[in-house]
Protein backbone atom coordinates (compact mmCIF):
# COMPACT_ATOMS: atom_id res chain seq x y z
CA UNK A 1 0.00 0.00 0.00
CA UNK A 2 1.57 3.30 -1.07
CA UNK A 3 1.58 6.41 1.12
CA UNK A 4 -1.32 8.02 -0.76
CA UNK A 5 -3.58 5.01 -0.36
CA UNK A 6 -2.56 4.67 3.28
CA UNK A 7 -3.57 8.28 3.90
CA UNK A 8 -6.95 7.76 2.20
CA UNK A 9 -7.52 4.63 4.31
CA UNK A 10 -6.67 6.48 7.53
CA UNK A 11 -8.96 9.39 6.66
CA UNK A 12 -11.83 7.08 5.80
CA UNK A 13 -11.35 5.18 9.06
CA UNK A 14 -11.01 8.27 11.27
CA UNK A 15 -14.76 9.09 11.52
CA UNK A 16 -15.41 5.55 12.71
CA UNK A 17 -12.72 5.91 15.39
CA UNK A 18 -14.21 9.22 16.52
CA UNK A 19 -17.70 7.73 16.71
CA UNK A 20 -16.42 4.68 18.59
CA UNK A 21 -14.57 6.86 21.10
CA UNK A 22 -17.62 9.02 21.66
CA UNK A 23 -19.78 5.90 22.15
CA UNK A 24 -17.27 4.56 24.70
CA UNK A 25 -17.21 7.90 26.55
CA UNK A 26 -21.01 7.99 26.70
CA UNK A 27 -21.05 4.49 28.16
CA UNK A 28 -18.48 5.46 30.80
CA UNK A 29 -20.52 8.55 31.72
CA UNK A 30 -23.71 6.50 32.14
CA UNK A 31 -21.84 3.91 34.18
CA UNK A 32 -20.29 6.57 36.44
CA UNK A 33 -23.64 8.29 37.03
CA UNK A 34 -25.22 5.00 37.99
CA UNK A 35 -22.40 4.17 40.43
CA UNK A 36 -22.50 7.67 41.93
CA UNK A 37 -26.28 7.51 42.46
CA UNK A 38 -25.92 4.16 44.21
CA UNK A 39 -23.13 5.44 46.47
CA UNK A 40 -25.15 8.47 47.54
CA UNK A 41 -28.36 6.42 48.02
CA UNK A 42 -26.70 3.71 50.11
CA UNK A 43 -24.82 6.27 52.20
CA UNK A 44 -28.10 7.98 53.00
CA UNK A 45 -29.71 4.65 53.95
CA UNK A 46 -26.86 3.03 55.86
CA UNK A 47 -24.32 5.56 57.17
CA UNK A 48 -24.30 5.58 60.97
CA UNK A 49 -24.77 9.34 61.27
CA UNK A 50 -27.09 11.67 59.43
CA UNK A 51 -25.61 12.98 56.18
CA UNK A 52 -26.30 16.10 54.12
CA UNK A 53 -26.72 14.85 50.53
CA UNK A 54 -26.55 18.37 49.06
CA UNK A 55 -23.24 19.09 50.75
CA UNK A 56 -21.79 15.72 49.76
CA UNK A 57 -22.91 16.26 46.19
CA UNK A 58 -21.27 19.67 45.97
CA UNK A 59 -18.08 18.29 47.52
CA UNK A 60 -17.98 15.49 44.94
CA UNK A 61 -18.55 17.88 42.04
CA UNK A 62 -15.89 20.30 43.25
CA UNK A 63 -13.36 17.47 43.74
CA UNK A 64 -14.02 16.29 40.18
CA UNK A 65 -13.60 19.74 38.69
CA UNK A 66 -10.36 20.34 40.60
CA UNK A 67 -8.84 17.60 38.43
CA UNK A 68 -9.20 19.91 35.42
CA UNK A 69 -8.18 23.53 35.96
CA UNK A 70 -8.86 26.27 38.54
CA UNK A 71 -11.30 28.07 36.22
CA UNK A 72 -13.79 25.26 35.69
CA UNK A 73 -16.09 25.52 38.72
CA UNK A 74 -19.59 24.61 39.88
CA UNK A 75 -21.76 27.55 40.91
CA UNK A 76 -24.71 26.70 43.18
CA UNK A 77 -27.81 28.87 43.12
CA UNK A 78 -26.68 30.66 46.29
CA UNK A 79 -23.59 32.04 44.51
CA UNK A 80 -25.23 33.26 41.31
CA UNK A 81 -24.94 36.85 42.52
CA UNK A 82 -21.14 36.46 42.56
CA UNK A 83 -21.23 35.52 38.86
CA UNK A 84 -23.16 38.67 38.11
CA UNK A 85 -20.45 40.65 39.89
CA UNK A 86 -17.72 39.02 37.79
CA UNK A 87 -19.46 39.55 34.46
CA UNK A 88 -21.51 42.70 34.95
CA UNK A 89 -19.46 44.36 37.70
CA UNK A 90 -22.59 44.91 39.78
CA UNK A 91 -24.56 43.37 42.65
CA UNK A 92 -27.15 44.33 45.27
CA UNK A 93 -25.47 45.25 48.54
CA UNK A 94 -23.85 47.94 50.67
CA UNK A 95 -20.69 48.69 48.69
CA UNK A 96 -17.81 47.76 50.97
CA UNK A 97 -14.84 45.43 51.18
CA UNK A 98 -14.91 43.28 54.33
CA UNK A 99 -12.17 41.20 55.97
CA UNK A 100 -11.75 38.79 58.87
CA UNK A 101 -9.37 39.45 61.75
CA UNK A 102 -9.35 39.29 65.56
CA UNK A 103 -12.26 36.82 65.53
CA UNK A 104 -14.70 39.04 63.59
CA UNK A 105 -15.56 40.18 60.13
CA UNK A 106 -14.79 43.89 59.83
CA UNK A 107 -15.52 46.69 57.41
CA UNK A 108 -12.28 47.13 55.49
CA UNK A 109 -13.00 49.77 52.86
CA UNK A 110 -16.41 51.37 52.19
CA UNK A 111 -16.86 52.62 48.63
CA UNK A 112 -17.42 56.34 48.36
CA UNK A 113 -21.09 57.43 48.12
CA UNK A 114 -22.45 53.90 48.45
CA UNK A 115 -24.73 52.64 51.27
CA UNK A 116 -21.98 51.61 53.71
CA UNK A 117 -20.38 55.06 53.40
CA UNK A 118 -23.73 56.88 53.55
CA UNK A 119 -24.66 54.99 56.71
CA UNK A 120 -21.44 56.11 58.39
CA UNK A 121 -19.71 52.72 58.55
CA UNK A 122 -15.96 53.08 58.97
CA UNK A 123 -12.92 50.89 58.28
CA UNK A 124 -12.33 48.72 61.33
CA UNK A 125 -15.98 48.46 62.37
CA UNK A 126 -16.58 44.90 63.61
CA UNK A 127 -19.85 43.46 62.26
CA UNK A 128 -21.64 41.73 65.14
CA UNK A 129 -25.17 41.35 63.77
CA UNK A 130 -27.01 41.60 60.43
CA UNK A 131 -30.82 41.75 60.53
CA UNK A 132 -30.90 39.90 63.83
CA UNK A 133 -28.41 37.22 62.76
CA UNK A 134 -25.37 36.99 65.03
CA UNK A 135 -22.20 37.01 62.91
CA UNK A 136 -19.82 35.68 65.56
CA UNK A 137 -17.78 32.84 64.10
CA UNK A 138 -19.02 33.42 60.55
CA UNK A 139 -16.70 33.64 57.58
CA UNK A 140 -16.32 36.57 55.20
CA UNK A 141 -18.40 34.79 52.54
CA UNK A 142 -21.18 34.02 55.04
CA UNK A 143 -21.37 37.63 56.23
CA UNK A 144 -21.19 38.82 52.62
CA UNK A 145 -24.30 36.78 51.79
CA UNK A 146 -26.14 38.43 54.68
CA UNK A 147 -25.19 41.90 53.45
CA UNK A 148 -26.22 41.27 49.84
CA UNK A 149 -29.80 41.46 48.67
CA UNK A 150 -32.27 43.13 46.37
CA UNK A 151 -31.60 46.82 45.70
CA UNK A 152 -34.07 48.91 47.70
CA UNK A 153 -34.38 46.38 50.54
CA UNK A 154 -33.63 47.61 54.06
CA UNK A 155 -31.86 45.88 56.93
CA UNK A 156 -30.21 46.69 60.26
CA UNK A 157 -26.56 46.15 61.04
CA UNK A 158 -24.85 46.29 64.41
CA UNK A 159 -21.16 47.12 64.62
CA UNK A 160 -18.60 47.47 67.38
CA UNK A 161 -16.24 50.42 66.90
CA UNK A 162 -12.95 51.17 68.64
CA UNK A 163 -13.35 54.13 70.96
CA UNK A 164 -17.12 53.57 71.37
CA UNK A 165 -18.55 51.89 74.48
CA UNK A 166 -21.85 50.84 72.97
CA UNK A 167 -22.62 48.75 69.91
CA UNK A 168 -23.79 50.98 67.06
CA UNK A 169 -26.97 50.15 65.12
CA UNK A 170 -27.40 51.35 61.53
CA UNK A 171 -30.29 50.98 59.10
CA UNK A 172 -29.06 50.56 55.54
CA UNK A 173 -30.92 50.49 52.23
CA UNK A 174 -29.20 48.21 49.72
CA UNK A 175 -28.40 49.62 46.30
CA UNK A 176 -27.23 48.25 42.99
CA UNK A 177 -23.48 48.37 43.45
CA UNK A 178 -21.64 48.95 40.20
CA UNK A 179 -17.89 48.57 40.51
CA UNK A 180 -16.13 51.07 38.28
CA UNK A 181 -14.15 49.60 35.42
CA UNK A 182 -12.20 52.85 35.46
CA UNK A 183 -11.64 54.18 38.98
CA UNK A 184 -9.46 57.08 37.83
CA UNK A 185 -8.18 58.98 34.79
CA UNK A 186 -6.32 62.25 34.37
CA UNK A 187 -3.94 64.26 32.19
CA UNK A 188 -0.41 64.21 33.56
CA UNK A 189 2.24 66.89 33.09
CA UNK A 190 3.40 67.07 29.50
CA UNK A 191 0.00 66.15 28.06
CA UNK A 192 0.07 62.41 28.76
CA UNK A 193 -3.38 60.92 29.33
CA UNK A 194 -3.54 58.26 32.02
CA UNK A 195 -6.37 55.73 32.47
CA UNK A 196 -6.57 52.97 35.07
CA UNK A 197 -8.67 50.01 33.92
CA UNK A 198 -9.38 47.66 36.83
CA UNK A 199 -11.59 45.07 35.13
CA UNK A 200 -13.31 44.07 31.90
CA UNK A 201 -16.95 43.94 32.87
CA UNK A 202 -19.87 45.26 30.81
CA UNK A 203 -19.22 48.68 29.17
CA UNK A 204 -15.48 48.69 29.93
CA UNK A 205 -14.63 49.68 26.34
CA UNK A 206 -17.37 52.34 26.27
CA UNK A 207 -16.11 53.86 29.52
CA UNK A 208 -12.49 53.87 28.35
CA UNK A 209 -13.50 55.50 25.09
CA UNK A 210 -15.45 58.22 26.92
CA UNK A 211 -12.56 58.92 29.30
CA UNK A 212 -10.07 59.12 26.43
CA UNK A 213 -12.25 61.41 24.27
CA UNK A 214 -13.01 63.67 27.24
CA UNK A 215 -9.30 64.21 27.88
CA UNK A 216 -8.61 64.57 24.16
CA UNK A 217 -11.22 67.34 23.93
CA UNK A 218 -9.51 69.33 26.70
CA UNK A 219 -6.04 69.59 25.19
CA UNK A 220 -3.67 68.11 22.64
CA UNK A 221 -2.44 64.80 24.03
CA UNK A 222 1.15 63.69 23.56
CA UNK A 223 0.48 60.10 24.54
CA UNK A 224 -1.80 57.70 26.41
CA UNK A 225 -0.98 55.28 29.24
CA UNK A 226 -3.47 52.48 29.98
CA UNK A 227 -2.79 50.88 33.36
CA UNK A 228 -3.70 47.16 33.44
CA UNK A 229 -1.64 46.28 36.52
CA UNK A 230 -3.62 43.98 38.79
CA UNK A 231 -6.39 43.61 36.21
CA UNK A 232 -7.38 39.94 36.23
CA UNK A 233 -9.51 40.19 33.09
CA UNK A 234 -13.18 39.69 32.34
CA UNK A 235 -15.26 39.81 29.16
CA UNK A 236 -13.40 38.95 25.98
CA UNK A 237 -15.51 41.18 23.73
CA UNK A 238 -14.69 44.21 25.88
CA UNK A 239 -10.98 43.54 25.34
CA UNK A 240 -11.50 43.35 21.56
CA UNK A 241 -13.47 46.61 21.58
CA UNK A 242 -10.73 48.38 23.55
CA UNK A 243 -8.09 47.28 21.03
CA UNK A 244 -10.45 48.56 18.31
CA UNK A 245 -10.18 52.09 19.74
CA UNK A 246 -6.57 52.24 18.55
CA UNK A 247 -6.39 49.69 15.70
CA UNK A 248 -8.08 49.87 12.26
CA UNK A 249 -11.30 48.10 11.36
CA UNK A 250 -11.32 44.42 10.24
CA UNK A 251 -8.16 43.41 12.14
CA UNK A 252 -8.10 39.96 13.77
CA UNK A 253 -7.52 40.64 17.48
CA UNK A 254 -7.99 37.16 18.91
CA UNK A 255 -9.27 33.75 17.88
CA UNK A 256 -10.29 30.80 20.00
CA UNK A 257 -9.82 27.05 19.52
CA UNK A 258 -11.88 24.49 21.40
CA UNK A 259 -13.24 20.96 21.17
CA UNK A 260 -16.33 21.85 19.14
CA UNK A 261 -16.73 23.93 15.99
CA UNK A 262 -18.85 26.52 17.82
CA UNK A 263 -15.91 27.25 20.13
CA UNK A 264 -13.62 28.08 17.20
CA UNK A 265 -14.27 31.77 16.70
CA UNK A 266 -12.51 34.79 15.24
CA UNK A 267 -12.83 38.22 16.85
CA UNK A 268 -12.21 41.18 14.55
CA UNK A 269 -12.27 44.90 15.11
CA UNK A 270 -15.66 46.05 13.79
CA UNK A 271 -15.56 49.84 13.92
CA UNK A 272 -13.41 52.69 12.73
CA UNK A 273 -10.84 53.45 15.45
CA UNK A 274 -10.75 56.61 17.56
CA UNK A 275 -7.00 57.20 17.22
CA UNK A 276 -4.35 55.19 15.38
CA UNK A 277 -1.54 57.72 15.84
CA UNK A 278 -1.30 58.67 19.51
CA UNK A 279 1.74 57.08 21.19
CA UNK A 280 0.46 54.34 23.47
CA UNK A 281 1.92 52.60 26.54
CA UNK A 282 0.34 49.71 28.46
CA UNK A 283 1.38 49.02 32.07
CA UNK A 284 1.25 45.36 33.17
CA UNK A 285 2.43 43.10 35.98
CA UNK A 286 2.18 39.48 37.11
CA UNK A 287 -1.48 39.95 38.05
CA UNK A 288 -2.51 41.21 34.60
CA UNK A 289 -4.37 38.26 33.13
CA UNK A 290 -6.81 37.02 30.50
CA UNK A 291 -8.52 40.02 28.86
CA UNK A 292 -5.62 42.22 30.03
CA UNK A 293 -3.30 39.95 28.08
CA UNK A 294 -5.51 40.13 24.99
CA UNK A 295 -5.23 43.92 25.05
CA UNK A 296 -1.53 44.16 25.87
CA UNK A 297 -0.60 41.21 23.63
CA UNK A 298 -2.58 42.51 20.65
CA UNK A 299 -1.20 46.02 21.02
CA UNK A 300 2.27 44.45 21.09
CA UNK A 301 1.60 42.16 18.11
CA UNK A 302 0.29 45.07 16.02
CA UNK A 303 3.28 47.20 17.14
CA UNK A 304 0.71 49.80 18.15
CA UNK A 305 2.28 50.62 21.51
CA UNK A 306 4.89 49.64 24.07
CA UNK A 307 4.30 47.30 27.00
CA UNK A 308 5.98 48.29 30.29
CA UNK A 309 6.33 46.45 33.60
CA UNK A 310 6.58 42.76 34.44
CA UNK A 311 5.64 39.55 32.64
CA UNK A 312 1.88 38.98 32.72
CA UNK A 313 0.10 36.03 34.34
CA UNK A 314 -0.23 33.78 31.30
CA UNK A 315 -3.95 32.89 31.20
CA UNK A 316 -5.01 32.04 27.69
CA UNK A 317 -8.10 30.02 28.57
CA UNK A 318 -11.69 30.99 27.76
CA UNK A 319 -14.65 30.10 30.00
CA UNK A 320 -18.37 29.90 29.27
CA UNK A 321 -21.08 29.81 31.90
CA UNK A 322 -23.51 26.93 31.28
CA UNK A 323 -26.95 26.56 32.93
CA UNK A 324 -27.43 23.50 35.15
CA UNK A 325 -30.38 21.90 36.92
CA UNK A 326 -32.05 23.63 39.88
CA UNK A 327 -30.78 27.10 38.92
CA UNK A 328 -27.15 26.14 39.34
CA UNK A 329 -24.46 27.04 36.80
CA UNK A 330 -21.05 25.76 35.77
CA UNK A 331 -18.19 27.85 34.48
CA UNK A 332 -16.30 25.68 32.00
CA UNK A 333 -13.04 26.19 30.14
CA UNK A 334 -14.09 25.68 26.52
CA UNK A 335 -11.19 26.98 24.45
CA UNK A 336 -7.80 28.64 24.30
CA UNK A 337 -7.28 32.02 22.75
CA UNK A 338 -4.62 33.15 20.31
CA UNK A 339 -3.61 36.74 19.60
CA UNK A 340 -2.63 38.35 16.24
CA UNK A 341 0.87 36.85 16.00
CA UNK A 342 -0.90 33.43 16.37
CA UNK A 343 0.70 32.73 19.73
CA UNK A 344 -1.18 31.30 22.68
CA UNK A 345 -0.13 32.94 25.93
CA UNK A 346 -1.45 30.20 28.24
CA UNK A 347 1.49 29.28 30.42
CA UNK A 348 0.42 26.25 32.47
CA UNK A 349 -0.70 23.06 30.79
CA UNK A 350 -3.26 21.72 33.27
CA UNK A 351 -3.39 18.38 31.50
CA UNK A 352 0.15 17.68 32.72
CA UNK A 353 -0.07 17.54 36.50
CA UNK A 354 2.82 16.13 38.49
CA UNK A 355 2.33 13.04 40.64
CA UNK A 356 2.02 15.25 43.70
CA UNK A 357 -0.80 17.16 41.98
CA UNK A 358 1.28 20.33 41.67
CA UNK A 359 1.88 22.60 38.74
CA UNK A 360 4.62 25.10 38.24
CA UNK A 361 5.06 28.01 35.89
CA UNK A 362 7.41 27.53 32.99
CA UNK A 363 10.44 29.80 32.92
CA UNK A 364 11.63 28.49 29.56
CA UNK A 365 10.68 30.66 26.62
CA UNK A 366 8.34 28.96 24.16
CA UNK A 367 8.30 29.02 20.36
CA UNK A 368 9.07 32.29 18.60
CA UNK A 369 6.46 34.35 16.79
CA UNK A 370 6.67 37.70 15.00
CA UNK A 371 4.88 41.02 15.44
CA UNK A 372 3.73 43.09 12.47
CA UNK A 373 7.16 44.77 12.36
CA UNK A 374 8.98 41.46 12.70
CA UNK A 375 9.84 41.71 16.39
CA UNK A 376 10.32 38.38 18.13
CA UNK A 377 7.70 37.46 20.75
CA UNK A 378 7.15 34.16 22.55
CA UNK A 379 4.32 31.73 23.19
CA UNK A 380 3.23 30.15 26.45
CA UNK A 381 4.85 32.66 28.71
CA UNK A 382 2.32 35.40 29.27
CA UNK A 383 3.16 38.74 27.68
CA UNK A 384 6.79 39.77 28.01
CA UNK A 385 7.00 43.58 28.35
CA UNK A 386 9.03 45.62 25.88
CA UNK A 387 10.47 47.52 28.83
CA UNK A 388 11.05 45.35 31.89
CA UNK A 389 10.97 46.94 35.32
CA UNK A 390 11.74 44.83 38.34
CA UNK A 391 8.90 44.82 40.88
CA UNK A 392 9.44 46.36 44.27
CA UNK A 393 9.70 43.72 47.00
CA UNK A 394 8.58 44.66 50.48
CA UNK A 395 10.89 44.06 53.40
CA UNK A 396 9.89 41.30 55.80
CA UNK A 397 8.82 43.70 58.53
CA UNK A 398 6.68 45.78 56.17
CA UNK A 399 4.95 42.69 54.85
CA UNK A 400 4.21 41.50 58.39
CA UNK A 401 2.98 44.92 59.52
CA UNK A 402 0.55 44.89 56.62
CA UNK A 403 -0.52 41.26 57.00
CA UNK A 404 -1.14 41.62 60.75
CA UNK A 405 -3.22 44.78 60.21
CA UNK A 406 -0.88 47.06 62.14
CA UNK A 407 -0.97 49.66 59.38
CA UNK A 408 -4.73 49.25 58.92
CA UNK A 409 -5.45 49.65 62.64
CA UNK A 410 -3.18 52.67 63.02
CA UNK A 411 -4.91 54.38 60.08
CA UNK A 412 -8.23 53.87 61.88
CA UNK A 413 -6.76 55.41 65.04
CA UNK A 414 -5.34 58.33 63.07
CA UNK A 415 -8.71 58.97 61.41
CA UNK A 416 -10.48 59.09 64.77
CA UNK A 417 -7.97 61.65 66.04
CA UNK A 418 -7.72 63.91 62.97
CA UNK A 419 -10.73 65.50 61.28
CA UNK A 420 -8.85 66.29 58.06
CA UNK A 421 -5.53 66.02 56.25
CA UNK A 422 -4.01 67.88 53.28
CA UNK A 423 -4.74 66.75 49.72
CA UNK A 424 -3.51 63.26 48.70
CA UNK A 425 -0.66 64.84 46.74
CA UNK A 426 0.45 66.99 49.69
CA UNK A 427 -0.02 64.69 52.65
CA UNK A 428 3.18 63.14 54.03
CA UNK A 429 4.07 60.98 57.00
CA UNK A 430 5.95 63.38 59.27
CA UNK A 431 8.47 62.27 61.88
CA UNK A 432 5.83 62.99 64.52
CA UNK A 433 3.28 60.73 62.82
CA UNK A 434 5.82 57.95 62.31
CA UNK A 435 7.00 58.08 65.92
CA UNK A 436 3.39 57.76 67.01
CA UNK A 437 3.00 54.75 64.71
CA UNK A 438 6.09 53.09 66.22
CA UNK A 439 4.66 53.55 69.73
CA UNK A 440 1.34 52.11 68.55
CA UNK A 441 3.05 49.02 67.14
CA UNK A 442 5.06 48.51 70.32
CA UNK A 443 1.86 48.61 72.39
CA UNK A 444 0.23 45.98 70.15
CA UNK A 445 2.73 43.26 71.08
CA UNK A 446 3.66 42.96 67.43
CA UNK A 447 6.01 40.08 66.72
CA UNK A 448 7.35 38.55 63.55
CA UNK A 449 10.08 36.20 62.41
CA UNK A 450 12.60 37.62 59.96
CA UNK A 451 14.03 35.57 57.12
CA UNK A 452 17.42 35.73 58.83
CA UNK A 453 15.89 34.27 62.00
CA UNK A 454 14.33 31.44 59.99
CA UNK A 455 17.71 30.69 58.43
CA UNK A 456 19.34 30.87 61.86
CA UNK A 457 16.86 28.36 63.28
CA UNK A 458 17.62 25.99 60.42
CA UNK A 459 21.35 26.46 61.03
CA UNK A 460 20.92 25.52 64.71
CA UNK A 461 18.88 22.41 63.78
CA UNK A 462 21.49 21.33 61.24
CA UNK A 463 24.35 21.96 63.71
CA UNK A 464 22.63 19.81 66.35
CA UNK A 465 21.90 17.09 63.82
CA UNK A 466 25.50 16.94 62.66
CA UNK A 467 26.97 17.20 66.16
CA UNK A 468 28.58 20.62 65.78
CA UNK A 469 26.25 22.60 68.03
CA UNK A 470 28.17 22.38 71.33
CA UNK A 471 31.43 23.36 69.65
CA UNK A 472 30.00 26.49 68.01
CA UNK A 473 27.33 27.43 70.57
CA UNK A 474 29.17 30.56 71.71
CA UNK A 475 29.46 31.86 68.13
CA UNK A 476 25.81 31.07 67.51
CA UNK A 477 24.81 32.98 70.67
CA UNK A 478 26.71 36.04 69.43
CA UNK A 479 25.07 35.75 66.01
CA UNK A 480 21.62 35.41 67.57
CA UNK A 481 22.19 38.54 69.67
CA UNK A 482 23.36 40.48 66.59
CA UNK A 483 20.27 39.40 64.67
CA UNK A 484 18.00 40.57 67.49
CA UNK A 485 19.83 43.89 67.69
CA UNK A 486 19.36 44.53 63.98
CA UNK A 487 15.75 43.33 64.05
CA UNK A 488 14.92 45.82 66.82
CA UNK A 489 15.96 48.58 64.41
CA UNK A 490 13.80 47.33 61.50
CA UNK A 491 11.05 49.87 62.15
CA UNK A 492 13.63 52.66 61.84
CA UNK A 493 15.71 51.19 59.01
CA UNK A 494 12.62 50.62 56.86
CA UNK A 495 10.97 53.92 57.71
CA UNK A 496 10.72 55.19 54.13
CA UNK A 497 9.06 52.03 52.81
CA UNK A 498 6.67 51.69 55.75
CA UNK A 499 5.78 55.39 55.55
CA UNK A 500 4.67 55.06 51.92
CA UNK A 501 2.24 52.26 52.72
CA UNK A 502 1.08 54.03 55.88
CA UNK A 503 0.43 57.20 53.87
CA UNK A 504 -1.65 55.24 51.36
CA UNK A 505 -3.79 53.68 54.08
CA UNK A 506 -4.39 56.99 55.86
CA UNK A 507 -5.22 58.84 52.64
CA UNK A 508 -7.83 56.18 51.87
CA UNK A 509 -9.70 57.06 55.07
CA UNK A 510 -10.32 60.61 53.84
CA UNK A 511 -10.26 60.43 50.03
CA UNK A 512 -11.17 56.79 49.31
CA UNK A 513 -9.83 54.90 46.30
CA UNK A 514 -9.31 57.90 44.05
CA UNK A 515 -7.27 59.56 46.79
CA UNK A 516 -5.04 56.51 47.11
CA UNK A 517 -4.35 56.61 43.39
CA UNK A 518 -3.60 60.33 43.40
CA UNK A 519 -1.14 59.91 46.27
CA UNK A 520 0.95 57.34 44.36
CA UNK A 521 1.24 58.97 40.93
CA UNK A 522 4.35 61.04 41.62
CA UNK A 523 6.45 58.06 42.78
CA UNK A 524 5.08 55.41 40.41
CA UNK A 525 8.19 53.95 38.76
CA UNK A 526 6.42 52.20 35.85
CA UNK A 527 4.20 55.19 35.12
CA UNK A 528 7.10 57.63 35.19
CA UNK A 529 9.04 55.39 32.81
CA UNK A 530 6.07 55.28 30.44
CA UNK A 531 5.78 59.08 30.47
CA UNK A 532 9.52 59.38 29.82
CA UNK A 533 9.26 57.12 26.75
CA UNK A 534 6.12 58.74 25.34
CA UNK A 535 7.51 62.26 25.75
CA UNK A 536 10.98 61.20 24.56
CA UNK A 537 12.35 62.90 27.65
CA UNK A 538 15.85 61.50 27.16
CA UNK A 539 16.07 62.30 23.45
CA UNK A 540 16.67 58.67 22.41
CA UNK A 541 13.43 58.25 20.45
CA UNK A 542 12.82 55.11 22.51
CA UNK A 543 9.19 54.73 21.49
CA UNK A 544 9.90 54.27 17.78
CA UNK A 545 13.03 52.26 18.49
CA UNK A 546 11.12 49.79 20.65
CA UNK A 547 8.34 49.34 18.10
CA UNK A 548 10.83 48.72 15.31
CA UNK A 549 12.60 46.08 17.36
CA UNK A 550 15.96 47.81 17.40
CA UNK A 551 18.15 47.03 20.39
CA UNK A 552 18.82 50.15 22.42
Amino acid sequence: MNKFKLLLFALSFFPFLTFAQEKQNNFEISKSIDIYNNVLKYLNMNYVDEINPAELNETAINAMLRELDPYTVFIPESEIEDVRLLTMGEYGGIGSIIQFYDGNVHISEPYENFPAHKAGLLPGDAIVEVNGVNTEGKTVSEVSELLKGQPGSKFTIKVRRDGEKDVLTKTITREKIKIDNIPYYTILDGGIAYIILNQFTKDAAKELKEAFLEMKSKQELKGLVIDLRGNGGGLLNEAVDIVNLFVPKNKLVVYTKGKTAEQNRNYYTKLDPEDTEIPLAILVNGSSASASEIVSGSIQDFDRGVIIGQRTFGKGLVQNILPMSYNAQMKVTVSKYYIPSKRCIQEIDYSKKAKNDTLTKNDTLGPEFRTANGRIVYEGHGIQPDVKIEPEILSTITAHLYAKNMIFKYANKFYREHKSIPSPEEFVITDEIYDDFVKFVENQDFEYTSESEKDFEELVKTAKKEGYYENIKSQLDVLEADLKSHKDKDLINNKKEISEILKLEIVGRYYFQKGKIRSTLKDDVELNRAVEILLDSNGKNEYETLLKGINN
